[in-house]
């Protein structure tokens, strides 16, 4: 199982969630509003007092739980929807998961995915 982390601009939710439907074993997902700040822009990335722009800093953040097969194409398919080729893109990260389980059913693993 993986646990796959988007961080990406809310312009881009549309053509996220498009790729994702389009896909024929979507586990779903949850979606968070956020702010954050990039690195900074000075020298060794360190912060210079003219970075902070609020209105630049809004994203989105998308978590998600799939199984070990599926997990790169969902990880490729949000990467090309959210790509611009601007800086503040986003990032996306993958990490292992030990155990998924469904609240509801007791499900456990793959099949609470």
């Amino acid at each position: 199982m993986k646990q796959i982390t988007a961080i990406f601009s809310p312009h881009r939710l549309e053509q996220v969630e498009q790729a994702l439907h389009a896909l024929p074993n979507l586990p779903g997902f949850t979606l968070h509003a956020a702010r954050g700040h990039a690195r900074g822009h000075g020298a060794g990335h360190k912060f210079t007092p003219d970075e902070w722009n609020p209105d630049a800093h809004d994203k989105l953040v998308l978590v998600m739980f799939c199984a070990d097969d599926d997990a790169m194409e969902m990880l490729n398919v949000i990467c090309r929807a959210a790509r611009t080729g601007n800086a503040g893109d986003g990032m996306i990260a993958m990490t292992e998961l030990v155990d998924l389980v469904r609240i509801r059913t007791g499900e456990r693993g793959d099949a609470a995915a």
